[in-house]
């Protein structure tokens, strides 16, 4: 019996000087940050204050900082693809071998959609949440370190998938019979496989957490028609996690018992069916794009309110549209397979659903631009990305419409005005409102004001950059060019191609000005800092302190009606009254637990072990996940005091910047 499995030194690519190369260089730089925290003695202070924190602020912190640097390993293979394909033309063959830019593609959307986008957008809504609802934490704090952990573990065995043995070459979505055994019988599918089943327990626990922290911990008065738009966009979003990734989870469960164990549930021959999983697979994956882009729409509501100095036109009908989304994204999963052959009735139904569902997010359109109407609008960069979202996300559902059509989809199904759809709604939605959520709320999060001038120059790089990459492959698309190409004969294409290229290389100038923002800006804190109101903001977040403390709130707000910051300091302004002398009690607050990281730890260690095949060490793992859930359930303390005097004088030394 082999104690190692499948591993051993073959699963390192030592032949493969470009992967050799970029698994050198992640190595090296991980060493060298770690190596640095040591030496500077930071260890112990991330290990209190970050690592096994369960305040919902540092987590998601933590989430949007993974988020980002695995948006720069996402782009690292858009680059390469975009590369190769501007030269891989007739006679010349590029410098990616086919198996590697199979692996590049696919490594591309699994990343970006599960590492990139849904940390971004759970980091959000973590920070966010709570401070909007005027509570202290998220409802189980110790479950959303733990989630966080399951995603870090996701992440990380995607990435040691780079170094040793391959990833998937199967596509982000991984169809059958591809995904299969017979087709893919190397570890490349099982990575992707364990990837999302462990990193989709932790989206699922996030959702449930956020369902019952916006449904039973609110602040008194908060009614559900008080609430913030961006937390009835979270409650939406993550009712849809709660709803579709047990179905996502279900699915991929049967594709690895097709692997492990001999299964037919996808494998004709075996009397399955490859079409179930496309099926089941969409049946997550539609809401899945309502999951990352519902949350964009709540940042874009509060900012172009906020800068538009009014409240948001038609509030209820946002609500209304909001929801409606939430139920329609269930019966729309049909349109991404209409060439299936199920026939024109039921194409048909699907058809009209995908357009009818265009109905809600083009009331939500308009109300953004009837609330910027009349206004007096501050050009920030958060309006900024607003502006340029409203332009580019307008386009992308209009081509979205027209894919709607079924003969229409017949004639452009997998070509790449197929992608540059995705595109043009997960760009032109999603990234752009975290990045308008980024600048919104980073003063918040650290005290400090991101760079102005950097963020405009980044902004339209971005902005340009799209246009630039993703325009071309409309017409390519139209041309009959499909996508995953790895190499292709007709010469016309090439130029369409070059440009795309030129054009992700200017998104890349956009991610390199938003570093150096984010350097000036550190460099430049004293000057850039901020109270707890920068922007004379409109909800719960921008009462506290900047940061804000990790009570969030030494008392409970009263919500009297919404936008019930805006409302009380215009009370204040008509009224006049002195500020009433406070007192402040003891805050119990959850106790910092070290749970999520060792779970974390297990998790990657037992993943791994199913990957290679290595039983022991699988076993161990699970028994490893068992005992500290053992632990967890079976702790003394759960909580700490902190005391009213601490209180008192935090809120004495902030007294110019709270406002509640």
């Amino acid at each position: 019996m082999n104690l190692l499995g499948k591993l051993n030194w073959n699963a390192i690519p030592f032949d493969q000087p470009i992967i050799m190369g970029a698994s050198g260089g992640m190595v090296l730089v991980i060493v060298l940050i770690l190596g640095w925290i040591t030496l500077k003695g930071y260890v112990p202070y991330l290990w209190r204050e970050w690592i096994t924190s369960v305040d919902h602020k540092r987590i998601g912190i933590m989430y949007i900082i993974l988020a980002l640097i695995m948006l720069l390993r996402g782009f690292a293979d858009a680059l390469m693809m975009r590369g190769q394909q501007a030269l891989a033309a007739g006679g010349a063959q590029g410098y990616l071998p086919p198996e590697h830019f199979d692996q590049i593609f696919s490594a591309h959307g699994t990343i970006m959609i599960f590492f990139m986008a849904m940390p971004f957008v759970i980091g959000m809504m973590n920070f966010v949440v709570p401070l909007q609802l005027g509570v202290r934490d998220m409802a189980f704090p110790t479950l959303n370190s733990v989630a966080l952990g399951l995603t870090a573990s996701g992440i990380l065995l995607t990435n040691i998938s780079l170094a040793v043995g391959e990833f998937s070459k199967a596509g982000w979505v991984a169809y059958p019979p591809l995904s299969e055994l017979q087709f893919s019988p190397g570890v490349g599918v099982d990575y992707y496989l364990w990837a999302l089943q462990i990193s989709g327990v932790g989206t699922l626990m996030t959702g449930i957490n956020f369902v019952a922290t916006i449904l039973k911990t609110r602040a008194p008065g908060m009614s559900y028609m008080r609430m913030p738009v961006f937390c009835w966009t979270s409650l939406a979003a993550n009712l849809l996690i709660v709803a579709a990734f047990p179905v996502l989870t279900a699915t991929l469960a049967m594709l690895l018992l097709d692997r492990y164990l001999g299964f037919h549930f996808f494998t004709t021959d075996g009397q399955g069916n490859a079409m179930m999983y496309v099926n089941l697979f969409w049946v997550w994956g539609h809401p899945e794009v309502y999951i990352l882009v519902l949350p964009a729409f709540g940042i874009f509501s509060e900012v172009v309110s906020t800068f538009s100095g009014k409240p948001l036109f038609g509030y209820r009908s946002m609500v209304a549209a909001t929801m409606a989304i939430c139920v329609l994204s269930f019966v729309v999963w049909l349109h991404h397979f209409f060439t299936m052959g199920a026939g024109a009735n039921v194409n048909g139904f699907f058809g009209v659903m995908t357009m009818i569902i265009a109905v809600p997010t083009g009331v939500k359109v308009f109300n953004w631009l009837f609330t910027m109407y009349g206004g007096r609008i501050r050009f920030t960069v958060p309006i900024l990305w607003s502006i340029g979202f409203m332009v580019t996300f307008v386009i992308g559902g209009m081509t979205g419409v027209l894919m709607a059509v079924p003969p229409a989809d017949f004639q452009l199904h997998n070509s790449l005005f197929l992608i540059a759809h995705f595109h043009n709604v997960i760009i032109g939605g999603t990234v752009f409102g975290l990045m308008a959520g980024y600048n919104y709320w980073f003063p918040k999060a650290f005290g400090f004001k991101l760079d102005e001038r950097w963020g405009r120059v980044s902004f339209w790089c971005w902005l340009v950059g799209f246009y630039l990459a993703f325009m071309p492959l409309y017409a390519l698309g139209l041309m009959g060019m499909t996508r995953r190409m790895q190499h292709y004969d007709v010469a016309s294409w090439q130029p369409w191609l070059v440009v795309a290229a030129v054009g992700v290389v200017v998104i890349l100038a956009g991610i390199v000005c938003q570093v150096i923002q984010l350097v000036v800006s550190i460099r430049d804190r004293e000057q850039l800092k901020v109270t707890a109101d920068p922007w004379n903001g409109r909800t719960l977040e921008w009462a506290t302190a900047s940061p804000p403390p990790a009570w969030n709130f030494a008392v409970f707000p009263q919500v009297t009606d919404l936008d019930a910051l805006w409302n009380k300091k215009q009370r204040e302004r008509t009224q006049a009254q002195p500020p009433k002398e406070r007192k402040f009690e003891p805050i119990e607050m959850p106790k910092n637990s070290a749970t999520g990281f060792i779970m974390a730890f297990f998790a990657v260690v037992t993943g791994f072990a199913l990957i290679w095949h290595i039983w022991w060490m699988a076993g161990a793992g699970a028994i490893g996940v068992f005992l500290t859930m053992l632990a967890f359930a079976f702790r003394n303390e759960e909580e700490i005091e902190i005391p009213a005097d601490q209180i008192a004088r935090f809120e004495q030394a902030n007294q110019a910047e709270v406002a509640v």
